[in-house]
């Protein structure tokens, strides 16, 4: 007899294309999820959020004849749940407006499965939001209708009256109607629907590549024949439309469409992924190298047991805060260890990370660059016993200055960092197309990892389509070297000073052809 307890299944919105409109329940179901399996319009970067197996559920066939299996996909729901998974069914926009989110729940609920219904940010409001598109305004729309451009294609005719629709009092929104535009637009006008009502597409909302196309109702469909714009877009048509210009907002982001590539480890890029999407640009994982614990603990426990006898402890590296410190804490320790030393960081993001577990850096340079730590710290370390928490591998412009400047200087390798073996095959092909617009070097490491990792097709495209952006004229040197061309290098040593280098480059030396924002 099997005595196996049922597991849950949570119908998850993921909502439409921005990783940050998630909802926080959606966030727990994720971290506590064994399966998740996830439409194709699920933006993937939000898989980063859960160790569970996922599957992504895709269309089948081709053109007229491309499915989605629902029926497959609610067996796998179902079978899964009764091995006693916790499963999540991620779904693009909300689970139950025109998400077949319904169709799901009935199949659960007739298997005897638990379930919960997450909603999710439905891809009208957003997108509508996303394009500076009121959908319901005092002066002008009293109420709005979320209207399926794609009906299913077995039912006998259609449910939509036209004629309502035309004298409806407020604003229109169609899903899934892109292809249908040119029918819609003629039909409504047909029923009565005046041709010169303000009308809009908003394509691949809220996300980097997101576009909106206005005219009036009779004119949209050439207006969007002519942009170019792809499904999945979404229409709207009503006198909120006319209001957009001015409330537009998203579409104005300074790296609107760019995909731009991040070469720290993944499980470190969070806070860059966060401000790429800011900026209106698209992140892409490139990790260069792996931070790995250190091969042995007993060295650095050692070294804990004695951190008082130190004058000066310095970190170079938020790894390096993170691996010694929490250590300290994991053998039951705590700051009180470290007696009256003072503390140097290199940068703001090692002093953040300091910050984070409670210990204010005495020492911060003016500039996050080594020689910069060095020459803050020689007026004080003359004589002093000094322990540098650093990685497996490094410069060592650092130790050679401060035992120049008369420290006692301890170096404990606390972890190690290691080239990956191979990128992406996905990231290779859209180094090769010319479709990844910068990549972001944060290190002169990392600068050699990415060389190594290139293979010639990719590297023919550095420089031209695909461009590099270096954190210090250091690591620029470093990537010169070994025959990397450098376009932009950051004046403040750190990724969001990366970053503000590509956008100061891309306002004087734009990418040939590219097109960034809305139209």
């Amino acid at each position: 007899m099997n005595t196996q307890q049922v597991g849950k299944v949570y119908l998850v919105g993921a909502g439409p294309g921005d990783p940050g409109l998630l909802t926080l329940k959606g966030l727990r179901c994720l971290q506590e999820a064994d399966l998740i399996l996830y439409d194709g319009l699920v933006n993937p970067i939000l898989l980063r959020h859960t160790g569970a197996n996922a599957e992504r559920t895709a269309r089948t066939g081709r053109g007229a004849h491309r499915h989605l299996d629902q029926d497959e996909i609610n067996r796998r729901l179902i079978a899964a749940a009764k091995e006693g998974k916790t499963v999540v069914r991620l779904k693009g926009g909300d689970p139950f407006i025109f998400g077949r989110g319904s169709e799901e729940a009935a199949a659960l609920a007739d298997a005897g499965i638990p379930y919960e219904i997450v909603p999710g940010i439905t891809a009208a409001t957003a997108a509508a939001e996303y394009a500076g598109i009121s959908l319901t305004h005092r002066a002008h729309a009293s109420a709005v209708a979320f209207i399926t451009g794609h009906e299913d294609p077995s039912k006998p005719k259609s449910a939509l009256d036209y004629e309502v629709l035309a004298k409806f009092p407020g604003t229109l929104v169609f899903y899934m109607g892109l292809h249908q535009l040119p029918r819609l637009a003629a039909a409504l006008i047909e029923a009565g629907k005046p041709a010169e009502t303000p009308a809009a597409v908003v394509s691949r909302a809220t996300t980097p590549h997101q576009r909106t196309v206005e005219a009036p109702l009779e004119d949209l469909p050439a207006a969007v024949r002519q942009a170019g714009v792809p499904a999945p877009s979404l229409i709207i048509v009503g006198d909120c439309v006319e209001h957009r210009q001015q409330l537009a907002w998203y579409e104005n982001r300074p790296l609107l469409g760019r995909r731009i590539g991040i070469t720290r480890p993944e499980h470190q890029a969070a806070p860059q992924i966060q401000r790429l999407y800011e900026l209106g640009a698209e992140p892409v994982l490139l990790p260069t190298i792996r931070i790995l614990p250190p091969e042995s603990w007993d060295k650095i426990d050692a070294t804990l047991d004695v951190l008082d006898r130190y004058d000066w402890i310095v970190f170079t590296s938020a790894n390096g805060v993170a691996s010694l410190l929490d250590r300290l804490w994991e053998r039951g320790g705590d700051l009180r260890k470290l007696g009256s030393a003072r503390t140097a960081a290199i940068g703001s993001a090692t002093a953040d990370a300091m910050r984070e577990r409670h210990l204010q850096p005495d020492l911060v340079p003016d500039e996050f660059r080594a020689e910069a730590l060095a020459e803050a710290l020689t007026p004080h370390v003359a004589g002093k016993r000094v322990l540098w928490a650093r990685a497996n591998r490094g410069r060592d412009v650092l130790p050679n200055q401060l035992r120049a400047a008369g420290a006692e200087l301890d170096e404990l390798v606390v972890y190690h960092n290691e080239d990956v073996t191979g990128l992406p095959e996905a990231v290779l092909e859209s180094i090769t197309a010319g479709q990844l617009d910068w990549i972001g070097l944060s290190s002169p490491s990392i600068a050699r990892s990415l060389n190594a990792l290139l293979p010639q097709a990719a590297r023919a495209h550095l420089g031209t389509s695909v461009r590099l952006a270096a954190i210090s004229p250091v690591t620029a040197e470093a990537a010169r070297e070994v025959g990397l061309p450098v376009s932009a290098v950051a004046t403040e040593f750190t990724w969001d000073g990366i970053f503000d280098a590509i956008i100061a480059e891309e306002r004087t030396a734009p990418l040939t052809g590219a097109e960034p924002g809305g139209c």
